[in-house]
């Protein structure tokens, strides 16, 4: 998914602060037409706040009734400060530019795919991994034919001799995929998959404001729509997610943590991962109007990694923007959390303790304003990632195979609820990668296709991929790591909470629980784990290139809450027995 939550297997240096904040570039307001989100006053007639959007030169493209919030196009490059001080607007957020055409557009269908492989998120060069992984060894009775390559099952019990035996969920349990889509069709995924209610809720970008690629062309055919359908997932990041949840057990591949549950997509990433404001604000509000039991969000709001309400480096219209992105996002989630849903999100992977200050030097990550650059921001513990830090949201960290803390996953004592297996490939006996210490999940055959990664007869060429046949059909999945990959971990022990425990939903049919219900026994079932002694954790990676990097995280709190692990690492067969 996401460049913020999941990471590639490849060494990432750790942020360091750049140039002063005066020294960013920003060009002029654009003349052409900008996108912006606007929250309204809460409580406020909404006919009335659309009239002043209107005279401020606004064109009303969506709206969320249930929060209060619009998305907005027009000319008029003083929007915000005609906007700013009106009594029924809570906040103005600048979203992208819209219309431009592509310096280099592809003009097929063979160069789209092309331009797709080349601006894959996952991609780490090849030399990260290690040697290949090879097929395992004959499973246990009853096991899927890759569960062998599942260690992070196994450390949370979710296998056949664990949870599996006493609970694999409940077909009426709807968990909610927000990510950037999920492959409906995967081998692996298709006997779960609620088509009916899946949904795509943003669409893809084919440029930014310099009208440099982000997503690419839109379709050729019928009517290049750049709106995608819902059973589809072009980047891979969330079938990954939807696959470690809930792959059914069906002698193919793998099996994720509740085998039994149903996949919703509510898809609100773009092709390359960017995940706007409105799109999750729409989906979790869809969340709790069409009863989704559970909800994954593995990645955080685009522009701003964290979002500063008083952040001296930023402009006025800047802490303005990342205010409304604080307001909206928290009304979606009392909005979802209050009709029943469960909400689980990754910490994200800037190597970074939530708890104190840290450097920024990636925002704002998408450019809305030709010429515009991400700078220099210090963040202090009052800023929120959105929707890590919000109300009633389950945060996630990961582990490697030996149960450390991921060397990437971000951390802070009270900023962790729970940790869960993401993968750690350095978490090897001499420090050097292996791609087996990643997870394995499911992984779109078009984008393997795309991305060269398959041989002519179909066999996996990189070491990654890993491929598995069952009565002439065939599967494929990949190795991927971070917190993306722990909370969906975390989402499917929460599933089948509600599985066992929920009790009939009148409205929608199916099973319901309460959240806190659900929240309090994932705590309470999870194996608690103590801070690393000593507390001042190293951790050493030695590259493929020759470089070693050497990083230290302190871990702070005790056995009963910690920074590292928060109430300690997930287990299904607790939670359910």
């Amino acid at each position: 998914m996401k460049r913020a939550v999941v990471i590639a297997v490849a060494a990432i240096a750790a942020a360091t602060l750049a140039a002063p904040a005066q020294a960013r570039q920003v060009g002029a307001e654009p003349s052409r037409e900008t996108e912006y989100v606007v929250l309204y006053k809460e409580d406020v007639n909404a006919a009335d706040a659309r009239s002043a959007i209107q005279a401020a030169g606004g064109r009303i493209l969506k709206e969320n009734g249930a929060v209060g919030l619009a998305t907005v196009a027009t000319t008029n490059t003083g929007f915000t400060s005609q906007l700013g001080g009106n009594a029924l607007i809570e906040g103005v957020a600048r979203n992208r530019s819209v219309g431009g055409v592509p310096k280099n557009a592809p003009v097929s269908d063979a160069a789209v795919r092309e331009a797709l492989a080349a601006k894959a998120l996952e991609k780490p060069g090849k030399e990260e991994y290690g040697t290949p992984s090879t097929r395992p060894g004959k499973p246990a009775p009853e096991a899927e034919p890759l569960s062998e390559l599942q260690w992070d099952m196994k450390q949370i019990n979710a296998t056949v001799d664990g949870s599996y035996k006493h609970e694999q969920g409940d077909p009426g349990v709807l968990v909610g995929i927000l990510d950037t889509g999920v492959d409906g069709s995967h081998p692996d995924i298709a006997p779960n998959f609620n088509r009916e209610l899946s949904r795509n809720f943003t669409v893809d970008i084919p440029v930014d404001a310099n009208g440099d690629e982000v997503d690419g062309p839109c379709e050729e055919e019928p009517d290049r729509s750049c709106n995608d359908p819902a059973d589809v997932d072009e980047d891979g990041h969330g079938t990954h997610v939807a696959s470690s949840l809930a792959s059914p057990i069906n002698g193919l591949g793998i099996a994720g943590v509740a085998p039994k549950v149903s996949i919703v997509n509510l898809r609100v990433g773009s092709d390359i991962g960017y995940f706007f404001l409105q799109p999750s604000v729409d989906a979790l509000t869809y969340a709790g109007d069409v009863g989704i039991d559970v909800a994954n969000m593995s990645y955080y709001i685009d522009p701003w990694l964290s979002n500063c309400v008083n952040n001296p480096a930023d402009s006025p219209a800047d802490r303005l923007e990342q205010t409304t992105i604080i307001k909206a996002m928290q009304r979606a989630l009392d909005y979802a959390h209050a009709r029943g849903v469960t909400l689980v999100t990754a910490v994200g992977n800037q190597f970074s303790d939530l708890s104190r200050e840290y450097a920024d030097t990636s925002s704002p990550n998408f450019v809305r304003v030709p010429g515009e650059l991400p700078y220099s921001r210090t963040i202090s513990p009052d800023c929120s990632i959105m929707p890590v830090e919000g109300n009633h949201v389950i945060t996630v960290s990961a582990t490697g195979i030996s149960e450390r803390k991921s060397y990437g996953s971000n951390y802070g004592n009270g900023s962790v609820d729970l940790a869960a297996p993401g993968g750690d490939s350095y978490d090897t006996p001499t420090n050097t990668s292996d791609v087996t210490r990643t997870t394995l999940s499911a992984y779109p055959r078009s984008l393997a296709e795309a991305r060269g990664e398959l041989n002519p007869d179909g066999t996996p060429n990189v070491a990654r991929v890993v491929r598995d046949c069952k009565n002439g059909v065939c599967a494929y999945y990949q190795y991927l790591q971070g917190t993306s990959m722990a909370s969906p971990r975390a989402a499917g022990v929460a599933a089948l909470i509600v599985s066992k425990f929920g009790h009939r939903d009148r409205t929608h049919g199916g099973k319901t629980l309460n959240p806190a219900v659900v929240e309090t026994v994932l705590k309470a079932s999870a194996t608690r784990k103590d801070c690393p002694t000593p507390a001042a954790y190293t951790y050493t990676r030695h590259l493929s290139n020759g470089n070693t990097v050497v990083t230290t995280h302190v871990c702070e709190g005790n056995r009963l809450r910690n920074g590292f692990y928060g109430y300690g690492i997930v287990d299904a067969l607790r939670a359910v027995r």
